[in-house]
């Protein structure tokens, strides 16, 4: 790769950038600071000028990560509560394939981060962090379709999409992909057994409903 002339916030995200793809292809030991240089294309130097020590790196690593899974997660076209069950899981859906597909490399490199992460208290902190906005957005949703759990129904969609896209990722179904349509089918069936006895009648998303929720006389 040829010499490239970058500065300031161009320079750090081509560093941390090219930092995610090291990640992806050779794994956590083949994150160095010259690799990041010539895989970059960048004078000797100028990756340890920009983050002179290897938790600096990481930590630059994640904090690219977060803002480029935020574009593939695509939380600003997650539906509004109201929309109902049908459209959380067709936004869910969308996000998941879209780390599996187009995004593979990426969810690769956040693995490799995790991973180092449970070594790292300080990274852990770090990592933990900025996946917050995930998943407040997601608390959000399910709060406002009636889940009487928020934390417990968010804790286990994100382990069943951290699951899914593991194993086909870097797992057992490493080779097999699943469709759209089929991660869609199992997510709504996820929800029905979170959400769908708290709908209310004709389908549409709401507080609780039942003999222990109707008002008294």
């Amino acid at each position: 790769m040829s010499e490239r002339t970058t500065s300031g916030a161009a320079r750090a995200d081509l560093v941390a950038d090219t930092a995610l793809a090291l990640l992806s292809e050779r794994g956590m030991r083949g994150l160095t600071h010259r690799a990041v240089d010539e895989a970059a294309g960048l004078p000797q130097g100028s990756t340890s000028n920009l983050a002179r020590t290897r938790q600096a790196l990481l930590e630059l690593a994640v904090r690219r990560l977060a803002d480029r899974e935020a574009r593939v997660l695509a939380l600003h076209e997650m539906p509004d509560p109201h929309a109902g069950l049908d459209a959380l899981a067709d936004g869910l859906a969308l996000a998941t394939h879209r780390a599996l597909t187009g995004n593979r490399g990426l969810t690769l490199a956040r693995y490799e981060l995790a991973l180092e992460a449970t070594r790292r208290p300080e990274l852990r902190a770090y990592f933990d962090a900025t996946g917050a906005r995930f998943r407040d957005r997601l608390r959000a949703l399910v709060t406002g379709m009636g889940s009487p759990s928020p934390d417990r129904h968010v804790l286990s969609l994100v382990a069943w999409a951290d699951g899914l896209m593991f194993s086909c990722v870097a797992g057992s179904f490493s080779s097999r992909v699943p469709s759209l349509d089929d991660i869609r089918a199992d997510l709504r069936e996820l929800l029905d057994g979170m959400l769908d006895a708290r709908r209310k009648p004709g389908g549409a998303s709401g507080p609780l409903t039942g003999p222990e929720n109707t008002p008294t006389a």
